[in-house]
């Protein structure tokens, strides 16, 4: 197994982001992680994502005692667990950015903008943050559950993007600059190429990365887009992984077996799941989760029309067939002989096993699966033994079958 030595980097770039939020001179808006983060940044703004957060608490296996602290609020357990994990965050007043980063807290927000295109939770989300700061929210509700995106969806994207442009002047005290828009999306275009590029190389066997270290490394495209510094970072890691290529290195020692994972991490659990894997000679090279990060519609030509398909043409905002084209494609351009669905508990628009897809792709592909439940954040819904029994049967199952879809 070969280290990635841009890590080193990454844990710099991702420390000085979460300083550049106690800037007094600069204004905060909180943005959803698959939101117009670009037209933001045009007005001056500095971002902070909160799922980012709620990433940052299961992973530190905080999430699990914060959680009960929304329940107290009428919070149901079964909703989305970055949701209540934050806000019970918010009510503890305990925080990983304080341990892990030296901040004071959480960053007060001057403004709250969401895109539904994940999920309604963070409407919901957002919201209790708006009475809390009392301050303006403003959202983008696209359609739903695709085949296709047409013209028409866009068009509906695009004035729900230009009707937040005033209050993001009223806030800001900034004039929409049409150049600054264009130079956020060149930015983010180029950077989520490169990201693309970088989960890209796994198509190599033996892999350089797994999926385990793709939401890692996925940080800075999630909370940098639109900036100078998250392109140099990839150019970085992508060098690096480049050239483990080049000398064969893969990131699991005598790969044996390459598998797709779809769904949530599970944030607490990334760790031993990846070992796990490692120990039984099998890379986890491509995921839906990890792909939801690459924007290649992004066209600083036509900013607002490019941005609102990107958005909204995520494979979380996609139907069943949609989906599974998509899934198809990249099973076969990663030579997997298997698929992983997560059953995510609290994030229902994020699970894919609960109404037989998993079958109909089998029966489409040939290719087996096999689904762990658990989720994102709470660890009471994951069972360790039991997932270690599974995925250890299941890879002994692909090993004697050797069978391959493509």
């Amino acid at each position: 197994m070969s280290e990635i030595k841009t890590t080193k980097l990454l844990k710099k770039v991702m420390n000085d982001y979460f300083h550049s939020l106690e800037n007094p001179e600069k204004k905060i808006a909180w943005c959803t992680s698959v939101g117009p983060a670009e037209l933001l940044r045009s007005f001056g703004f500095e971002v902070y994502f909160p799922e980012n957060h709620g990433a940052l608490l299961g992973a530190t296996r905080a999430a699990t005692d914060l959680i009960p602290e929304a329940g107290k609020l009428g919070y149901s357990n079964h909703i989305c667990s970055y949701t209540t994990s934050d806000i019970g965050s918010y009510m503890s007043k305990k925080t990983p950015l304080q341990s892990h980063y030296g901040m004071k807290g959480i960053p007060k927000p001057d403004l709250l903008v969401y895109n539904t295109n994940q999920c309604r939770e963070v409407e919901d989300w957002f919201s209790f943050y708006a009475k809390e700061f009392n301050c303006q929210i403003v959202g983008i509700h696209p359609p739903r559950y695709l085949n296709e995106v047409t013209k028409a969806e866009i068009d509906l994207v695009i004035n729900q993007h230009k009707s937040i442009i005033p209050t993001c002047e009223e806030v800001s005290g900034k004039k929409f600059d049409i150049d600054a828009f264009r130079e956020t999306i060149r930015l983010s275009k180029e950077a989520t190429l490169l990201w693309q590029q970088v989960l890209k190389t796994s198509k190599a066997t033996p892999a350089p990365i797994t999926f385990f270290d793709g939401t890692i490394h996925m940080g800075p495209i999630v909370v940098l887009r639109g900036t100078e510094i998250v392109k140099t970072y990839y150019q970085t890691l992508l060098t690096e992984l480049n050239e483990q290529v080049k000398n064969n290195i893969g990131a699991v020692k005598n790969e044996q077996c390459r598998l797709f994972w779809d769904g949530m991490p599970i944030w607490g659990k990334n760790r031993m799941l990846s070992d796990l894997f490692i120990q039984n000679q099998t890379a986890v090279v491509a995921s839906t989760y990890c792909n939801s990060w690459i924007f290649d519609d992004f066209d600083e030509s036509n900013p607002f029309e490019s941005s609102a398909l990107a958005y909204t043409k995520i494979f979380i905002n996609r139907s069943e067939k949609a989906k599974m084209k998509m899934m198809k494609e990249w099973l076969k351009e990663f030579s997997c002989d298997g698929i992983i669905y997560h059953d995510t508990k609290t994030c229902f628009n994020n699970s894919n096993a609960k109404f037989g897809l998993p079958q109909r792709l089998k029966d489409e592909t040939g290719i087996p699966y096999l689904v762990i439940e658990g989720d994102l954040c709470d660890l009471r819904f994951f069972s360790e033994g039991q997932t270690i029994t599974k995925i250890e049967t299941f890879v002994e199952q692909l090993e004697n079958s050797r069978i391959k879809a493509f």
